[in-house]
């Protein structure tokens, strides 16, 4: 797997982490998100599968948290797996309607989400911000909606490559952030999860270095702490998104410090790679080798 370094020129600095390491404070979140891909046959093998790989490598939930999220058609069946076996494995969507109900053909609303169960919605994907223009007002109305629901909008915010070159990376990430922020209070913005995925990585097999990564999470992290406080900025999970494997995960979870977990695409298609994964991590937090 390449990695993929640029000169870093930009603004805020490199700095240590504002808060304390992550271990200490912030449980880490794998996200699994599948996009259009797995239908509710499939979901439910997968599911499955994922279930017994974890049993058997004695999955610790206190170590970890996974989240998974299906097109629309796929989460009543995570559902259903989920209840059923009773596991330990949070699920939700990759989008969500503004609108609570009426004629909008095609669209599903929070509320619709928050019945089957769903803990997560996804907001702002590059996919969506680009294929179908979701914009700054939509995606504030997006994470309102979510919040109003009873569940956790996951904010996905990163650079393309022009930016990267031109050395402006953290500056445009930051701003992605304080276009949400800056409408949200600071009990909504403490439910808030924050995922940066550079789009020169999405399913590129390119890879921000640690050092890259950290530097992204902690000037989102030094951002939130001058928009609302030092507590809600040390509690605040980071993700890294972006051609995330096995093969890299856990050194980039170790290396970026501010950094509290990921949002997978290719790999969370894979139920043994995506445990795998899992299972790093969660080895990593439990102290074992």
């Amino acid at each position: 797997m390449s990695i993929f370094s640029f000169p870093h020129h930009s603004t805020p600095q490199k700095a240590e982490p504002v808060a304390e390491p992550q271990s200490a404070l912030r449980t880490p979140l794998i996200v699994g998100n599948w996009k259009m891909n797995l239908n509710h046959r499939e979901a439910a093998q997968f599911m499955q599968q994922l279930a017994w790989i974890l049993r058997d490598g004695r999955f610790d939930p206190s170590a970890c948290e996974i989240a998974i999220l299906p097109p629309f058609t796929s989460i009543h069946s995570v559902q259903v797996l989920v209840q059923a076996d009773k596991l330990s494995i949070c699920y939700g969507a990759q989008t969500v309607s503004v609108t609570s109900q009426g004629a909008f053909t095609g669209d599903v609303s929070a509320d619709m989400l928050s019945a089957l169960g769903c803990t997560y919605v996804l907001v702002g994907h590059s996919e969506r911000r680009r294929y179908h223009s979701d914009d700054d007002a939509n995606l504030v109305d997006q994470v309102r909606a979510t919040l109003a629901a009873g569940m956790q909008p996951i904010l996905c915010v990163g650079e393309g490559y022009e930016e990267r070159r031109e050395g402006i990376e953290l500056d445009y990430a930051v701003g992605q952030v304080d276009d949400i922020t800056r409408d949200l209070s600071e009990e909504d913005a403490r439910k808030l999860i924050i995922a940066y995925e550079p789009v020169w990585a999405i399913g590129t097999g390119l890879v921000a270095t640690p050092q890259s990564a950290q530097d992204a999470a902690h000037a989102i992290r030094t951002h939130l702490e001058r928009t609302y406080s030092a507590d809600l900025a040390a509690q605040a999970r980071i993700l890294y998104g972006g051609s995330v494997t096995s093969a890299n995960a856990l050194t980039l979870l170790t290396q970026a410090r501010d950094m509290d977990g990921f949002l997978i695409g290719g790999a969370s298609l894979e139920a043994e790679e995506f445990s795998a994964i899992i299972q790093q991590i969660t080895r990593f937090r439990s102290g074992r080798s």
